[in-house]
């Protein structure tokens, strides 16, 4: 069974934002990699970006800022490679647990599930170096597009069988940028 080689990240939702990204900077010395209005980005060691925070008060305007909305949207575990993520997305399609968001981030090729409980989560591969990330992070390519873009994992999944290479399959697909799902509670 292929299992995740490392924890990724955290997303916290927040109707606080300034005061969520100056509170992780300085209690774990974190460095910005990416902010704007609606999403921060901030890594404090070798991964592209440890903590994201959502911005509430513009992704999701009139919330009460309870338990309920605000909070963790995410964790994320990383995966050593796309095939890797691929065997694991077959698996678990079979015993009937499908991803409610495949997503190319440009960053990292994702695919989010939810547990019974509704707790969310992202299985993905990096797409680089974490030098890579956080360059591609800083870009204006990302900051026009912090989201990514949607892509099938069946499709995916039958090239990776037909002998596709990992550069393939990791490739950032065309199409429009994605929104975000109402499934990742900010819809």
């Amino acid at each position: 069974m292929t299992k995740p080689s490392k924890f990724a990240h955290v997303v916290y939702m927040t109707r606080r934002y300034d005061e969520m990204i100056e509170w992780y900077q300085r209690v774990f010395e974190a460095d910005v990699v990416h902010q704007d209005p609606a999403l921060a980005f901030l890594t404090y060691d070798d991964e592209h970006h440890r903590f994201a925070f959502a911005n509430l008060e513009l992704l999701k305007p009139g919330g009460d800022g309870g338990r309920g909305d605000v909070g963790v949207n995410h964790v994320a575990y990383t995966f050593a490679s796309a095939g890797d993520l691929l065997a694991t997305y077959k698996r678990l399609k079979a015993a009937g647990i499908a991803p409610y968001w495949p997503i190319h981030h440009g960053i990292a090729l994702s695919m989010y599930y939810q547990d019974p409980d509704g707790n969310r989560m992202e299985f993905q591969v990096d797409h680089g170096s974490v030098a890579d990330g956080v360059a591609y992070m800083k870009s204006e390519l990302f900051g026009n597009n912090p989201i990514g873009i949607e892509y099938d994992p069946d499709e995916l999944l039958a090239r990776y069988e037909a002998g596709a290479g990992e550069a393939e399959l990791m490739r950032m697909p065309e199409g429009p940028p994605s929104g975000i799902p109402a499934e990742h509670g900010m819809g």
